[in-house]
């Protein structure tokens, strides 16, 4: 398991949130852009859902607070949590992950 990856409850191996067979909440069927978006001033607030989930299925990039940072294509936003697809350029693929929204220091999509 990748770090900070989380199973969800109620959805099967395969069905992530928001995907549901049809096609919907894929990931992306090529990589995300090549260049990295500029970090932005931000303040000590926490993710709110509401805010990161105006980046549903749009390609986002993600600092996390203990400086890791990626591409993320994000299909489903819960309360506490976020959910989508991870790329994973060593293996130039998408990888299904889950987070919480407290352990994102900033995003940009």
């Amino acid at each position: 398991m990748y770090p900070y990856h989380r199973q969800f409850p109620g959805f099967p191996p395969g069905f992530p949130p928001g995907t549901d067979g049809s096609g919907q909440g894929q990931a992306p069927s090529g990589p995300p852009p090549s260049y990295i978006p500029q970090q932005q001033d931000v303040g000590l607030y926490a993710v709110d859902p509401g805010g990161i989930r105006g980046c549903l299925y749009r390609f986002t990039y993600v600092r996390l607070n203990n400086g890791r940072a990626f591409w993320y294509y994000p299909t489903f936003v819960g309360r506490n949590s976020v959910a989508g697809f991870r790329w994973r350029p060593n293996q130039y693929r998408w990888v299904y992950f889950g987070i919480d929204l407290d352990r994102i220091r900033s995003y940009t999509c």
